[in-house]
């Protein structure tokens, strides 16, 4: 049974910095794109940040190019967000997700996490 669980979230001071993680298991992780995705009230989960297999290339999307850094450690089985200068506009709920290689559409992902809650205050 794949599990993904998340952890990290809270509310966090514009300008402030938050680092998410997501914790594999019943998978082999080392094999397996990561995604994260956010998704806020009333809106379509959107997708923030990828990373390959081996963490060689990674993809984000342009409203988080330079404020966030997507890392995986395969030893750990765990993938990481690390989001600086945070913007009310980042709050959502942000999730990860397993799949066969980094896509945009949260549809191409198989296995999702629970989410964790960020809360941008301004």
């Amino acid at each position: 049974q794949v599990q993904l669980v998340e952890s990290g979230g809270g509310l966090v001071q514009a300008g402030g910095s938050l680092r998410l993680s997501c914790a594999a298991s019943g998978l082999t992780f080392s094999s397996y794109a990561m995604g994260w995705f956010l998704q806020a009230p009333g809106k379509e989960r959107v997708f923030v940040a990828g990373i390959d297999w081996s963490g060689g290339d990674r993809f984000y999307a342009d409203a988080v190019k330079g404020r966030f850094t997507i890392s995986r450690d395969n030893a750990k089985n765990a993938v990481y967000l690390q989001m600086n200068s945070l913007k009310p506009e980042d709050t959502a709920v942000y999730y990860c997700a397993a799949g066969s290689g980094v896509y945009v559409r949260d549809m191409d992902y198989p296995y999702w996490g629970q989410g964790t809650q960020v809360t941008v205050s301004s």
